[in-house]
């Protein structure tokens, strides 16, 4: 069937893309709540975003006290996402 394995590669983007948007979220609002950077949950975000967030911070650091890295980390994900999903359907 044609489409099938695009339609899935599209899908499969797209839960990938939300699911590290959902992470730059909580990486966000958790420090907000004092306590939590000993949890598995915290550790585990960190790990995850800190890749993407250490070198856009290292390119464009915080104003003010102000972190737009998380901001711009999800625009570069919609971007690739964006990008990616053009090229699985010009390849499948």
């Amino acid at each position: 069937m044609p489409g099938t394995v695009s339609g899935f590669l599209q899908l499969f983007i797209r839960f990938l893309a939300g699911a590290f948007n959902i992470c730059l979220l909580v990486r966000i609002f958790l420090p907000y709540f004092t306590g939590f950077q000993g949890y598995r949950l915290y550790q585990f975000v960190y790990e995850i975003t800190e890749p993407v967030l250490g070198p856009i911070r290292r390119v464009i650091p915080p104003v003010m006290g102000l972190d737009f890295s998380p901001m711009i980390a999800m625009l570069l994900v919609s971007i690739v996402r964006m990008v990616l999903n053009t090229l699985v359907l010009r390849l499948f």
